[in-house]
């Protein structure tokens, strides 16, 4: 017999979300703002990219009437697309941490490119840039909400997302092993280490897995030099105010918190 496993009311919310993840609802994403909408604690009109047919679909699952979008949290508007001015941008990185379907491809101090299929348009990018290189173009004409967007599209964002946040904690669990390993090492007396230690480090798992993240490092530091000595750097650096490099270091300064990067790589 096939087991049928029904979904709880958050679960079949959610799958009438687009899965932009632009947190425009109030929540920080599709998922919470489905939570909220179950415990009664959020409107069922506060999604604009889903606009007057996503409300729709909302009420008629909730048993509730069709209401006018709270225009508190946003207007149904056609579909935007993330687009960066590479002559502006400066490679900080902010853009990409903040997309949260990992549209946008780049490294630090190396040009940023928008995926412009998979851009979800949540506008998320815009703020944290601290040079305004980031426009949002309306790519769907007349066509607003669900007519800009269509379920197959909302289930990709969907499943983008989650790997991103999977990845996420991933990397803060191993940043936060490997820290604990160094605090470990740097506690341990030396006489404590037996002669042979170099050899049972060779076959220590963490250790292992250490020198395998520290050989990835160093290929994506040398991969990093190729690039900016054939241009494929940014073109906005020079001249940058105390306060965008402030926010740049920042921000490196948190990816090295989290091994992101390696401590020693230079600026």
């Amino acid at each position: 017999m096939t087991a049928i496993v029904s979904k709880t009311l958050a679960e079949r919310i959610e799958d009438l979300l687009p899965q932009t993840q632009c947190t425009k609802c109030g929540s920080p994403a599709c998922r919470p703002y489905a939570d909220a909408i179950a415990a009664g604690e959020a409107g069922y009109n506060q999604c604009p990219p889903g606009g007057e047919e996503g409300i729709a679909r909302l009420a008629a699952l909730l048993g509730k009437p069709v209401i006018p979008l709270d225009t508190t949290h946003g207007v149904e508007r056609a579909r935007p697309v993330a687009v960066i001015d590479e002559n502006v941008c400066i490679g900080c990185t902010l853009c990409m941490q903040a997309c949260p379907v990992d549209a946008i491809v780049g490294a630090a101090k190396l040009m940023h490119s928008v995926i412009p299929e998979l851009c979800t348009g949540c506008d998320l990018c815009v703020p944290p840039c601290p040079v305004d290189c980031i426009d949002m173009i309306a790519v769907t004409g007349d066509a607003t909400g669900w007519d800009a967007w269509s379920q197959p599209q909302a289930d990709a964002a969907r499943e983008r997302h989650d790997r991103r946040v999977a990845r996420l904690a991933r990397d803060r669990a191993e940043a936060e092993a490997r820290k604990a390993s160094r605090a470990a090492v740097a506690e341990s007396p030396k006489e404590a280490l037996p002669e042979a230690a170099p050899e049972v480090a060779q076959e220590d798992p963490e250790a292992k897995k250490r020198a395998i993240i520290q050989a990835a490092m160093e290929r994506a530091r040398k991969k990093k030099e190729e690039m900016m000595q054939q241009g494929a750097g940014p073109k906005n650096t020079d001249h940058v105010s105390a306060a965008v490099q402030a926010q740049i270091d920042a921000a490196e300064a948190r990816r090295k918190r989290l091994g992101l990067i390696d401590k020693n790589e230079k600026k």
